[in-house]
């Protein structure tokens, strides 16, 4: 990362702006894509955040209806959750446009 922060229009680095975009999960996405208008890494964090965490969040619901192998189902969306979340946060900290599969490239094309 270079030396030198970009800010953004709420007054966080990038960084952190990408990072808290993920902190609770689809949540903070929504907060972000709502207040930050132009900065286009935090922007890609928040809309990634909120388009992997809200169908992840869903299926785990389901699931739960379903004896066995809905709770099975629901293990591991829970994982994948977590996995989401730890590598989103860590790659945006660290400056990184880090495309999640599938959702990623959603994101991008949602935002332009």
């Amino acid at each position: 990362m270079s030396d030198q922060q970009s800010y953004s229009s709420t007054g966080l680095t990038n960084n952190i702006g990408g990072l808290l975009a993920y902190s609770l999960t689809f949540i903070t996405g929504i907060i972000f894509i709502v207040i930050e208008k132009e900065n286009k890494f935090i922007r890609f964090h928040a809309m990634q955040s909120i388009m992997a965490f809200v169908p992840l969040y869903i299926f785990t619901a389901f699931g739960r209806f379903i004896p066995f192998a809905g709770l099975l189902f629901s293990f591991l969306t829970g994982m994948l959750m977590l996995v989401f979340w730890i590598l989103g946060m860590l790659r945006a900290y660290k400056g990184e446009i880090y495309k999640f599969p599938i959702v990623g490239n959603l994101a991008a094309k949602q935002l332009n």
